[in-house]
């Protein structure tokens, strides 16, 4: 009996990810000519993978970024070690300011999850897939990808259908400071003061960094003159 849900070869690869849905998080950032014409597949979800993190990133363009610059220490992520397997094309990785040149067919390893990681085709269709899991613990999807239907409701401005998406992921994942900044953003955005500060002052308790976003995040226009909000993002 087969088991196999679905097949990819390295070329279907990239086929699947140009024709992926845009990931919910592209609605909440403006555009930028670094990006090129990026796209991702989130095979774990694709194929019901529960053991490990994986996905599959195509940069059509040389030049484009493939990877974005980010470590896994925020309390979006999982603080998980990261595997990239360059699976056609080529690319350039910068580690902790390190560059490693990664043409078709390399490893790159980054087992610290306080390393800053990214990088840029040096291919034009260039796919990496990148693969996660944290030591030691079986592993669950970041509180990030736990709230991505928030990501899209907030895009098309759908605040309260959004609402209900954060209390969810926060039953699982109790007093994770994302998914409480991004409920405060909410809260305020439909102009419910109180419950937007009890839980900025919540997040800001649990990762006291989100402090200067929140200072200046417009999401934040219909309380930023209320002292306590001040008080908070002092």
């Amino acid at each position: 009996m087969a088991t196999t849900q679905a097949a990819y070869t390295t070329l279907s690869l990239k086929d699947a990810a140009l024709s992926a849905p845009p990931s919910p998080y592209a609605a909440l950032a403006p555009p930028d000519p670094e990006l090129g014409h990026r796209s991702q597949l989130r095979l774990r979800t694709e194929l019901g993978i529960e053991s490990f993190g994986t996905t599959a990133v195509h940069q059509a363009e040389a030049g484009g970024r493939l990877i974005g610059e980010h470590d896994e220490l925020g309390p979006g992520a999982s603080r998980h070690e990261e595997l990239y397997v360059v699976v056609s094309g080529g690319c350039t990785f910068t580690v902790d300011g390190d560059e490693v040149d990664a043409p078709h067919g390399s490893v790159v390893f980054v087992r610290d999850p306080a390393a800053k990681r990214s990088a840029v085709a040096t291919v034009d269709d260039t796919v990496v897939l990148a693969v996660g899991g944290t030591p030691g613990e079986a592993f669950r999807p970041s509180a990030g990808e736990a709230i991505a239907e928030f990501f899209r409701l907030y895009g098309e401005k759908d605040w309260e259908a959004a609402l209900p998406v954060c209390h969810q992921a926060l039953e699982d994942y109790p007093g994770n400071a994302m998914i409480l900044y991004n409920i405060a953003c909410l809260e305020s955005l439909l102009e419910r003061p109180d419950a937007a500060l009890e839980h900025l002052e919540e997040s800001l308790a649990a990762w006291p960094a989100y402090k200067e976003l929140a200072s200046s995040d417009d999401d934040f226009a219909s309380i930023r003159d209320d002292p306590r909000f001040q008080a908070l993002v002092a």
